[in-house]
C-alpha cells in the first residue's frame, strides 16, 4: 500500500468495506486486515481513526443504524396512502435486504462489540430495535387515521413483525418472495378498509 497517498472519507471507505464483507463471507470474516484490504488501504489507516477493532465495529453498528431514518422516513410517508400491507412488506423487505440481517449476525458474534454498543444502545440489538421503533411509529399513525384496530397494540405489532421477519430472513442465501413476507404481514396485521 503506498503511504502518504490521501484516502477521502476513510469511515465511508471502510464501513462499505465492512459491508460487502459482511454479506459476502459474514461476521467471522470481518478482520481489521479483511476490512483494510478489502477497502484498499493499509492496515494501520483503521487505527488511525477508531482506538481498535471493536471501536471500529461499533461505531459501524451505529451509523448502519443512523442510515435507517431514511427508511424510517419513507414509511412516514407512505402514512394514510397505498395499503397497510403494502407499505409494511415494502419496509420489512427494504430493511431485511439491507445490511441489517448481517448486522445482527457481528452483533451476536462478537462479545466485546455487544458490550461497546451497551454504552450508546442499553436495551436490545441495535438494528432490530431501530426496526421495531420505525414500524410501530408507522403503525402508530395509521392507527390515528383509522386504518389499523384501534385496540392493536402497535408497539407489541412492530416487534412481532421484526422477529418473524428476521427468522424468515436469517442464515439465507437467497431472501424470501415478498409473499411470504406479506403472509407475515397479514396475519399479525388487522388493517380497517
Amino acid at each position: 500500500m503506498p503511504t502518504g497517498v490521501s484516502i477521502r472519507d476513510v469511515r465511508a471507505q471502510l464501513f462499505s468495506a465492512a459491508d460487502r464483507i459482511l454479506l459476502r463471507d459474514g461476521p467471522s470474516a470481518l478482520t481489521s486486515r479483511s476490512v483494510t484490504t478489502e477497502a484498499g488501504c493499509a492496515k494501520g489507516v483503521l487505527h488511525k481513526h477508531f482506538d481498535d477493532f471493536d471501536a471500529f465495529l461499533a461505531e459501524y453498528v451505529l451509523d448502519r443504524v443512523e442510515r435507517m431514518d431514511a427508511q424510517a422516513a419513507t414509511l412516514r410517508e407512505r402514512v394514510g396512502t397505498g395499503t397497510v400491507a403494502d407499505n409494511l412488506t415494502g419496509g420489512l423487505i427494504s430493511l431485511f435486504e439491507s445490511v441489517a440481517v448481517a448486522v445482527v449476525a457481528l452483533v451476536t458474534y462478537r462479545d466485546e462489540l455487544r458490550t461497546r454498543l451497551r454504552d450508546a444502545w442499553p436495551a436490545g440489538v441495535p438494528v432490530l430495535t431501530e426496526g421495531a421503533i420505525m414500524l410501530g411509529a408507522y403503525l402508530a399513525a395509521e392507527q390515528r387515521l383509522g386504518r389499523i384496530a384501534a385496540d392493536a397494540d402497535v408497539e407489541t405489532l412492530a416487534a412481532m413483525l421484526i422477529g418473524t421477519t428476521h427468522m424468515l430472513y436469517a442464515d439465507r442465501a437467497t431472501p424470501p418472495q415478498a409473499l411470504a413476507v406479506r403472509k407475515i404481514v397479514t396475519t399479525l396485521v388487522r388493517s380497517e378498509p
